[in-house]
């Protein structure tokens, strides 16, 4: 029987509806240039394509803060912003239509889309920006780039200013190079309503992904087989999957990263898997951690119930206003009083908390931000303080309980369970809305749906 549920997404690829429009592309670059100042310009490079070996390159995929501000596809690009400057701020370097080009690699966007479609204000050949650039930078105070990451890009942008030195008698370099990071991140940590459906549509389709796999995650498979399962529905809709999915059986499920997706699954196991898609750039990231043969041994169970119970703990802090840690300090603290309670800790959880001995089991952090990267940016402190939690914001809750399967200070029945609990939570005006809650995560439900398989 399917598990599937219907998700409203068209299996032939992603809905046009949710597609970001070139005005709130365009609203970025202003807000952005607004906090930059007129003295400045900002300058990003698009990703370039990386080879995976020998000529054969990985799937393409664009820089986040390149995509946030452009909605560009392709590399060979510099995006230029120029506060006030009147011949047009939003200026595109890309490479041209070329017959020969799109013949081998297929259609590229060109200048003139560049403005018709994607909004610039103006768009040149990239083979021109080393004659058309440096004038643009020159007489700018400022530079914000994202120096270090590129390094072809920092050793070009070092000539252009090397040259106006040259050119000008040094007098209308800018003096100052500053990381744009500084302003362009704190834009992406909120996210808009768009960008919400489009998070939304990357949690359903992951949601449908995970169920997928859990109707083929049977003893005698493996693990790659239901990572197969996994990537075969994401791409059904037209996404691709947000980071290598994590499909560990057994013990493997205590490899915090594990990657191998390699081991047969066994009967009595428990499976962990940590999957998400990606939609237009968006990102979700989901674990579930079920039983192979469909029931949980009361080992299983018994920790389970305790991981979901600290998930629910912190979910219920995720809202305006909390600190971003309260979910953390939430789930260690119901985690830890479970492993008290069962044995697995001595003494006082209290105690235990303060004295971190709970990280035997539980080494990791509850969450991180989400958006265009899965581990997305955003300062986690303001101040020396926990940044305090707004609406549009969006982060995963994910206790877990990590029980290795040589150690002996346990009892053997717990002795290498990995569970982990992970959803999507948008913190919203009223309180959150869990993105992924379609995907069960009560033990009782989820060995219902195994059981119609």
């Amino acid at each position: 029987m399917n598990l599937a549920p219907t998700t409203g997404i068209a299996a032939s690829g992603s809905d046009a509806s949710l597609a970001l429009s070139p005005a709130e592309f365009a609203g970025r670059r202003r807000q952005l240039m607004d906090m930059a100042g007129d003295d400045a310009v900002l300058l990003l490079a698009a990703a370039p394509e990386r080879m995976r070996n020998a000529d054969a390159a990985w799937p393409y995929r664009q820089d986040s803060d390149f995509h946030y501000l452009s909605g560009w596809p392709e590399p060979a690009a510099v995006l230029a912003l120029l506060p006030g400057r009147q011949h047009g701020e939003a200026v595109m370097f890309c490479r041209e239509r070329d017959p020969e080009h799109e013949r081998w690699h297929g259609e590229s966007v060109g200048t003139e889309r560049a403005v018709a479609d994607y909004g610039m204000d103006d768009a040149f050949p990239i083979e021109d920006i080393d004659d058309i650039l440096p004038g643009m930078i020159e007489g700018r105070a400022r530079v914000y780039c994202h120096f270090g990451r590129e390094p072809e890009f920092d050793a070009q942008l070092m000539g252009w200013m090397r040259r106006l030195r040259q050119l000008r008698g040094g007098g209308v370099v800018p003096k100052e190079f500053a990381a744009l990071g500084h302003l362009l991140h704190d834009l992406r940590l909120y996210k808009s309503r768009g960008e919400l459906k489009l998070m939304r549509a990357a949690a359903a389709i992951a949601v449908e992904a995970h169920r997928a796999a859990w109707q083929v995650a049977r003893g005698g498979a493996h693990e790659y087989e239901v990572e197969a399962e996994l990537l075969r529905t994401i791409r059904r809709h037209g996404a691709v999957a947000s980071f290598a999915p994590t499909v560990a059986a057994g013990v493997n499920a205590c490899v915090m990263h594990y990657r191998a997706n390699r081991a047969p699954l066994r009967d009595g196991d428990l499976l962990l898997i940590d999957a998400g898609a990606e939609m237009d750039g968006y990102a979700s990231d989901i674990s579930r951690t079920f039983p192979l043969n469909g029931r949980y041994s009361t080992a299983q169970r018994a920790l389970y119930d305790v991981v979901l119970a600290a998930q629910q703990a912190a979910i219920a802090t995720v809202r305006p206003g909390q600190p971003f840690n309260a979910a953390h300090a939430a789930a260690v603290q119901v985690l830890t009083e479970g492993l008290c309670r069962l044995g697995l800790l001595k003494g006082d959880a209290d105690a235990a908390v303060a004295s971190g001995s709970y990280r035997r089991f539980f080494p990791a952090k509850t969450g991180h931000w989400l958006g265009l990267d899965v581990h997305d940016v955003g300062d986690y402190r303001v101040g020396g303080d926990s940044r305090l939690l707004e609406p549009g914001m969006v982060l995963t809750v994910e206790p877990g309980l990590y029980v290795a399967p040589d150690d002996l200070s346990v009892a053997e029945r717990w002795r290498g369970i990995g569970i982990r609990i992970e959803d999507d939570v948008a913190v919203t005006r009223e309180g959150n809305e869990v993105l992924s809650a379609a995907l069960p995560r009560e033990a009782d439900e989820i060995e219902a749906l195994l059981a119609m398989r």
